[in-house]
């Protein structure tokens, strides 16, 4: 997951948000920690489970790593403030989405975790035109 990350990392660009589903302990946390580490960054890289939000500062870009598992309605997602993290200078990566409901738009990038019987599975779906290049230079 963290190699994945690190070639994820290469085509983000800034205002691109990524949506990550599946079970927990799926790897999603692992991939961000790839991406990060990919982007520059070498410091702890934590869930954000209880805090909902964890931000890092990689020149030129911030990006915001959301686990939304905690949330019980859409409208705390609103009331911590989404609108003024999704910047056009920032990156979200956001764990659990589907907890969001509407609030938080479409991903660039949506990315599907599914445990196998020996090892996950992952399903890429790009739907914006950065996201669609960053697979092709994955795949």
């Amino acid at each position: 997951m963290e190699q994945l990350g690190q070639v994820i990392a290469q085509g983000l660009r800034p205002g691109m948000q990524l949506h990550l589903m599946g079970d927990l302990g799926a790897g999603k946390t692992t991939l961000v920690r790839g991406i990060l580490r990919g982007l520059g960054y070498d410091g702890t890289v934590k869930s954000p489970t209880y805090t909902l939000v964890e931000s890092y500062t990689l020149p030129p870009v911030t990006l915001y790593h959301f686990d939304f598992y905690r949330v019980k309605h859409p409208g705390e997602v609103e009331a911590i403030g989404f609108r003024d993290y999704h910047a056009e200078d920032a990156i979200c990566l956001i764990e659990w989405p589907e907890l969001a409901g509407n609030t938080i738009g479409k991903p660039d990038m949506l990315i599907r975790f599914t445990f196998v019987t020996v090892g996950r599975e992952l399903e890429i779906e790009a739907l914006s035109e950065q996201a669609k290049l960053l697979i092709s230079k994955i795949t």
